[in-house]
């Protein structure tokens, strides 16, 4: 199944923030991970999420650091910070607020779904 690009590029902040509150990671691996976690629904091409991460780290929500690795090239990893923690909050307490209503609308009024984090 696809899911409409609209839907995806409204929630990419969150969905990447989340990966990187889980541990340090560089664009491929969140790429893959993305893609594992989801199923194959998620699949963000370099083109998409790179000038997210550029976007994110000019607004202070994460931080980016070069490491060596056991190839012949550095590697990119990028941190969520403190700011971008707050910003992860703000999103998940957003989505849930969203996803509610939507599932209200879909199951005729009544969410017989709980969703917490």
């Amino acid at each position: 199944m696809s899911v409409n690009k609209e839907l995806l590029k409204g929630t990419t902040t969150l969905l990447i923030l989340q990966l990187l509150k889980e541990g340090d990671k560089y664009g491929y691996e969140m790429t893959r991970e993305l893609e594992k976690r989801s199923d194959s629904l998620f699949t963000l091409k370099e083109g998409t999420l790179y000038p997210i991460l550029h976007t994110l780290e000019s607004e202070g929500m994460i931080e980016a650091y070069w490491e060596d690795t056991q190839a012949a090239r550095k590697r990119k990893y990028y941190c969520i910070t403190k700011k971008g923690n707050k910003l992860l909050q703000d999103k998940k307490t957003e989505w849930i607020a969203y996803s509610k209503g939507v599932n209200n609308i879909i199951n005729g009024g009544v969410c017989s779904e709980s969703i917490s984090f």
